[in-house]
């Protein structure tokens, strides 16, 4: 086998895509491998440049192969689809992420951290959380509209919601009040979590310089960070 510089890996769940060029561009390894051939496939390769899409599993393998002594280049998916060649496929697209890669002007994506991947988790699933207790409280004053109960918008308003469904007890259908409840059970659930994930954000906000520094400025509170500080820190 000719010496391999530089190895598209196109990731997937169970079967991955290698394609392996040459100093020269040409093909020295074309071939697909299971998920539990990965490692053992890299670790015997002479250490070369490894170059992957930047997706959402990316910066575990990028972690695990760079530990083999390779040299991980996460590109972004956007610069890749350019050097797709024919029809899209695993094949082809591992050798389009081969040839990106090797581009001297490429910009890539520096992997992260298992720690910044953590922080980015609990950021994300505030935010689904936040969003999931909107579209509830929507959803309930929509349900409340149908039966000529105008409740007012926003989260802020919660208190006047539950007075309205309170004062239309009596008059109301049963199950209309009950599985209005329901939904203010659920705004409850949602915005205790809601807290609790707040906390945790703040304690580890404050674990790092550039966080921290950015919480003082007017208008950035805690949950205000996003995923470009966690990476930076």
């Amino acid at each position: 086998m000719e010496q391999v510089t530089i190895v598209g890996l196109d990731l997937a769940k169970r079967v991955f895509q290698v394609h392996g060029a040459t100093a020269d561009g040409g093909i020295a390894i074309r071939k697909k491998l299971s998920r539990g051939q990965v490692l053992a496939f890299f670790a015997d390769l002479p250490p070369s440049v490894v170059a992957m899409e930047a997706c959402a599993t990316a910066h575990y393998w990028a972690r695990e192969i760079g530990a083999l002594g390779h040299n991980v280049r996460l590109v972004p998916p956007a610069y890749v689809k350019p050097f797709v060649k024919r029809q899209k496929n695993d094949a082809a697209d591992a050798e389009a992420i081969a040839e990106a890669a090797s581009r001297p002007t490429m910009r890539f994506v520096e992997p992260k951290s298992p720690q910044q991947q953590a922080r980015t988790m609990v950021f994300r699933t505030r935010d689904l959380f936040v969003r999931q207790r909107t579209q509830t409280i929507n959803a309930l004053r929509a349900h409340l509209a149908e039966h000529g109960l105008i409740a007012p918008q926003g989260m802020s308003n919660l208190a006047n919601i539950r007075r309205l469904i309170d004062e239309a007890a009596a008059e109301a259908e049963r199950l209309v009040v009950e599985t209005a409840h329901t939904y203010l059970e659920q705004i409850d659930d949602l915005s205790s979590r809601i807290l609790k994930l707040e906390a945790t954000l703040k304690q580890e906000a404050a674990r790092t310089d550039a966080s921290s520094r950015m919480m003082t400025m007017p208008g950035v509170g805690d949950c205000c960070i996003n995923e470009a500080t966690w990476r930076r820190s």
